[in-house]
């Protein structure tokens, strides 16, 4: 069951440990890859002169991005041969320090091909697979075989099975109905934070048949009459329907034998069945990997097997966003009953932050861009000890640690290979307009320019003062130009036909910061600043810019191609947790357990505890 390699990366790499190494020793020292990795942001392309690309970007790589049409360049970066590349020199060429650097982005970028351990899966029966998307079906489909196959492998080897499986962020349960339900017939701890998502997967757990209505007994006569005597509106208002039947003169044994409970009020009723799977829900917000309520919970359940044997529990997740997929992945230290995690995460952009903002002077150190009293300013100043890194090699490595700031771990989001010529036309156009509207802002003074100068070169948060090239006080060092950037304005998406043109892209910007009640604190200022620009002057805007749209489509390919780097950080950083706790944890590995073209965020992180993965001598 476990891949050979510990991790999928390039047979470039001897071993693990020359990947890892040679990973940390390029994050921590590429100026170029710590740029288009949280160094640049859209939002300043072109708020200074000659513009972000002139800045960001080597001279000898600017000729040929400029050149290249932007499919060429993605086909470039992650598909051609670059062995096999033209000879001649010229535009179409190019220069070696590029070749070298995608290069270097590939061999580190972790191998994201895909292989199914069983190529004929069980198909999903349509019951089952009520809700899901052709993706979740990809997703449900593969990881509830793979997760099957595992505990199969693991209860084997140990002499040992799996009593339950607890998926961290269950959501609407997909995966948790998937195995609870034929072939599979495991048992289920859907653990969720939103209670309206439970009531959605109970709802489906229904129509799956694992579970059935309540049967009500009711004088459907009398029920008929309260209905008929209310506006349809208030059949589900069961308030209303009793004083319609106080109004109709029923005894009050009337009132109960009627019911007045509407069907979605109904409760559920799971029956556990010998031999079948079950789910058990539990609402909890998880702030760690600590599942003490949840075992707790378990250990009341009327079942010999569990109280002869004990609890063994596998936490499972598919796509627990940030700091979610920590808490699955800590579980297998924090909880004696956990034997081993199989997590694959996803929006890396919503993980904290363990390490804070540096405190020392980087070329391009920046700060996260967000609203100066956002979410994620206030989760980088707390240090969260549950944030990324996790491990202590990345925690400490060179004496400083690896930090991703939003803007990077946002690009490790990305999909780049999935991207089609129309698609990428489409975004590129969003984030162009997008680029030209803050150019907008700040020259219509709804936005001011920032520059982050603090202690040690670290970022003042909301010194809103006019870039200049002055030095940094206390650094005796010129101020780099990325030390500058704007106010964000955090506006969202807009209404597919704001994208018709830009003046259309303006209005509905304008339109939503000074109606919406979201975004009161802009309103006042763009409404007295923008309330009367005209569509001539948008488009003017526009024309001025759009000639240096490639600009932008080359920097944003290049950022998101880079990222793949990003995303080998977090997945390694969280695989070098486990590794680090070789007194709990006896094996760990990364691999793919998704087709990258279904869905791209498709590692697992696997972790066994020590003496889950072997039979005990005699």
């Amino acid at each position: 069951m476990r891949p050979p390699k510990p991790l999928p990366f390039s047979d470039e790499f001897s071993s693990a440990e020359e990947y890892v190494e040679e990973l940390l020793r390029f994050a921590s020292s590429s100026d170029l890859f710590q740029l288009l990795c949280g160094g640049v942001h859209i939002l300043d392309f072109f708020t200074t002169e000659p513009g972000l690309f002139y800045l960001a970007i080597p001279s000898e790589w600017q000729a040929f991005l400029l050149h290249c049409e932007p499919v060429a360049l993605l086909d470039f970066l992650m598909r051609d041969d670059l062995d096999d590349l033209p000879t001649q020199p010229g535009p179409g060429r190019p220069p070696e320090s590029l070749v070298r650097y995608v290069k270097d982005i590939r061999r580190l970028s972790l191998r994201r091909s895909f292989s199914p351990k069983k190529p004929k899966l069980p198909v999903l029966p349509r019951h089952v697979a009520l809700g899901m998307k052709q993706k979740k079906i990809h997703e449900v489909a593969h990881f509830a075989g793979y997760v099957d196959a595992l505990a199969d492998h693991l209860a084997e080897a140990s002499g040992k099975p799996f009593t339950h499986f607890v998926d961290f962020g269950s959501g609407q349960n997909y995966l948790g109905r998937a195995l609870a339900s034929e072939p599979y017939n495991r048992r289920i701890v859907a653990v969720e934070g939103r209670a309206s998502n439970i009531d959605g997967a109970r709802r489906l757990d229904m129509f799956s048949g694992l579970a059935e209505k309540e049967k009500v007994r009711r004088n459907k006569k009398l029920y008929m009459r309260v209905l008929e005597s209310v506006d349809p509106s208030l059949h589900n208002d069961v308030a209303a329907l009793k004083k319609a039947a106080e109004a109709l003169d029923f005894t009050p044994e009337e009132i109960e034998a009627t019911d007045l409970r509407p069907i979605n009020e109904l409760q559920l009723i799971y029956t556990p069945e010998e031999g079948k799977g079950s789910i058990r829900y539990v609402v909890s917000r998880l702030e760690n990997g600590h599942l003490t309520d949840v075992v707790a919970q378990l250990r009341e359940e009327p079942d010999v097997a569990v109280r002869d044997s004990g609890l063994r529990l596998m936490a499972i997740s598919i796509h627990s966003c940030g700091n979610l997929s920590h808490h699955g992945i800590r579980s297998l230290l924090l909880n004696p009953d956990i034997a081993a995690v199989a997590i694959v995460g996803c929006c890396y952009n919503l993980m904290t932050e363990r390490l804070g903002p540096p405190t020392y002077k980087m070329l391009y150190n920046r700060p996260s861009l967000q609203a100066v009293n956002g979410r994620v300013v206030r989760e980088s100043e707390r240090r969260d000890p549950q944030g990324f890194p996790m491990s202590e090699r990345l925690s400490t490595y060179g004496g400083r640690g690896i930090r991703l700031n939003i803007t990077a771990r946002m690009m490790a989001c990305q999909a780049p290979y999935n991207w089609t010529e129309k698609e990428s036309d489409e975004f590129f156009t969003r984030h162009f307009y997008r680029a030209v509207l803050q150019k907008v802002f700040l020259d219509k003074g709804v936005i001011s320019r920032v520059q982050h100068e603090g202690a040690n070169g670290s970022a003042t948060q909301g010194s809103v003062t006019q870039a200049t090239g002055s030095e940094n006080a206390g650094e005796g060092t010129p101020a780099s130009p990325f030390d500058a950037s704007t106010n964000p304005v955090i506006i969202g998406s807009l209404r597919k036909s704001c994208y018709a043109s830009f003046p259309a892209y303006v209005r509905g910007a304008v339109d939503k910061l000074t109606t919406n009640a979201d975004f009161s604190q802009y309103s006042e200022v763009v409404c007295a600043r923008m309330g009367d620009m005209t569509g001539a002057e948008a488009a003017a805007y526009e024309l001025r810019y759009a000639a240096r749209k490639r600009e932008l489509s080359a920097v944003w390919s290049l950022m998101a191609f880079s990222a793949g780097v990003v995303e080998s950080l977090v997945v390694v950083d969280r695989w070098l947790f486990l590794q680090e706790h070789p007194d709990v944890v006896g094996d760990a590995w990364v691999e793919t357990v998704f087709d990258y073209r279904e869905s791209p965020r498709n590692l697992v992180v696997v972790g066994v505890k020590k003496g889950s993965s072997e039979r005990p001598g005699p």
